[in-house]
């Protein structure tokens, strides 16, 4: 996608599901994940970006059939590879689903997805969402076996893993973003689409910014954590600017 400028653009999904961590440790009513995505998109965010967990820790069903309702921008539901939810996707119809591994004792998802040599269980879900029109990404390691596999089971979409990177310091900084950027062209080589997320902050999207061929950043915790301090709309404002400065600097290198 083209900037206003005639420059790249790389969209930016704002996942509210922290929002909703707020209001389930209450069990109260507010604050309410719905008029946070108005906010986000109102600031500049492309789309909005929820998990649906199996123990439904922060985001409810409700939540999900409310965004499809009432919000007119692309959605996109995380979700664990399961029955259920390929049932509940079915029945909302998200514009994207992005199948990512989930474990219950987990603070957040702890890596990619291990989509090789669970091909068998995979390519049948995959199937059954892309044939109710919902596009399908995969949330891989930068992992070369794992994005092949992304491919052959029928994905359109991978979005590669950042944490390891994130988390990285001193020299693994710069041969996590080598990972990155190789898995990014094989990606695009195979015809997918490439998106990334997990971890990132205004500190240190900009590199991940400038990766080949990026279509799109899915950005949460970080950005709902700045607006407990400065509000949704700055906050998202705020990333958003930092994604840009990224992929200029990227091409003015």
């Amino acid at each position: 996608m083209r900037a206003a400028d005639g420059g790249r653009r790389v969209l930016l999904g704002v996942n509210v599901d922290h929002v909703a961590t707020l209001r389930q440790a209450r069990g109260v009513d507010y604050p309410d994940p719905v008029e946070a995505s108005r906010l986000a998109t109102g600031a500049g965010a492309d789309g909005i970006t929820v998990h649906l967990r199996e123990d439904r820790r922060h985001i409810q069903d409700r939540d999900v059939e409310r965004m499809r309702a009432e919000l007119d921008v692309k959605l996109n539901l995380e979700m664990a590879a399961t029955e259920e939810m390929v049932a509940i996707a079915r029945r909302i119809r998200p514009d994207d689903v992005c199948i990512v591994p989930e474990r219950r004792a987990e603070l957040t998802t702890e890596g990619g997805l291990a989509v090789a040599g669970h091909e068998e269980i995979l390519a049948p879900l995959v199937r059954a969402l892309v044939a109710a029109g919902i596009r399908v990404s995969l949330f891989v390691d930068p992992d070369p076996r794992q994005i092949a596999a992304s491919r052959a089971v029928g994905a359109g979409v991978v979005e590669l893993h950042t944490g390891r990177y994130c988390e990285g310091r001193g020299d693994a900084v710069a041969r996590e973003l080598d990972h990155l950027t190789v898995a990014a062209e094989q990606a695009h080589g195979l015809g997918l689409v490439v998106n990334a997320g997990h971890g990132l902050t205004v500190a240190n999207v900009g590199a991940i910014a400038r990766l080949p061929h990026l279509h799109e950043l899915n950005i949460g915790h970080a950005i709902v954590a700045r607006a407990v301090l400065i509000g949704m709309d700055a906050a998202v404002r705020e990333m958003r600017a930092a994604i840009d400065a990224g992929v200029a600097a990227g091409a003015h290198a």
